[in-house]
């Protein structure tokens, strides 16, 4: 079977690794936007729009433009977790993560970007997430 996904050079990651990556995190995104869309999605045009963003910026988180630690992929431990808490999670800042951006043609498309900004910016739309960081600095300057 050929391969369809190859992993990007530049994330120096093994194939299955990389392999496991994106199908889980198509799989995940898949699961909960299936409960949000009204249009139909598959997993393999997730994977490939997924694939399409690593390979387009893969290397560096796309807001802040910070460099992503590969080497974190399929690393994280719920049981490490659980014992070192918000320390142990802080370690993971740079994971890289899969971020929803709405595409022009109204269906979802994505970004990567490091753990740390993707729960910063939650559910906000990048417009919202632009203004609310400029908030944040505007604050922390006039402090």
């Amino acid at each position: 079977m050929a391969l369809i996904y190859a992993a990007p050079p530049g994330l120096k990651l093994p194939q299955e690794t990389y392999s496991r990556w994106l199908r889980r995190k198509a799989a995940s995104h898949l699961k909960r936007d299936r409960l949000r869309c009204d249009h139909p999605i598959k997993g393999e045009e997730y994977r490939r729009k997924i694939h399409a963003a690593v390979c387009d910026h893969g290397t560096h988180d796309f807001y802040t433009g910070e460099e992503l630690n590969w080497q974190l992929v399929c690393t994280y431990s719920n049981e490490e977790s659980r014992v070192g808490r918000s320390h142990y999670k802080a370690s993971f800042a740079m994971l890289p993560t899969v971020d929803h951006v709405l595409g022009e043609d109204g269906r979802y498309d994505f970004v990567i970007c490091s753990w740390r900004t993707n729960d910063a910016k939650n559910d906000l739309a990048h417009a919202e997430f632009v203004e609310l960081c400029r908030k944040v600095v505007a604050k922390a300057g006039a402090g």
